[in-house]
């Protein structure tokens, strides 16, 4: 299995704040990760998106395994 968290305006647009889904057999990546959760709403979601698997920072072209936590999230800022 893989988790899926979901933080600020992607939980808002996607509906949800966690999700487990089965892990493929075949490779994936955390943008085929993405792309299972949203379907069709992945151009809704803000740009650009930060990703992090098993809470270290990542890439969509990063690798994910069976397993892992991936967290996507809009970026940030603070004053």
């Amino acid at each position: 299995m893989i988790t899926v968290r979901c933080f600020a305006a992607v939980r808002e647009i996607l509906g949800c704040d966690t999700r487990e889904l089965v892990a493929l057999s075949t490779p994936q990546r955390a943008s085929d990760v993405l792309e299972r959760l949203a379907g069709g709403r992945v151009a809704e979601l803000p740009k650009p998106l930060l990703v992090a698997i098993n809470c270290e920072h990542a890439s969509l072209a990063s690798a994910v395994r069976d397993g892992d936590e991936v967290a996507f999230f809009p970026p940030v800022s603070g004053g």
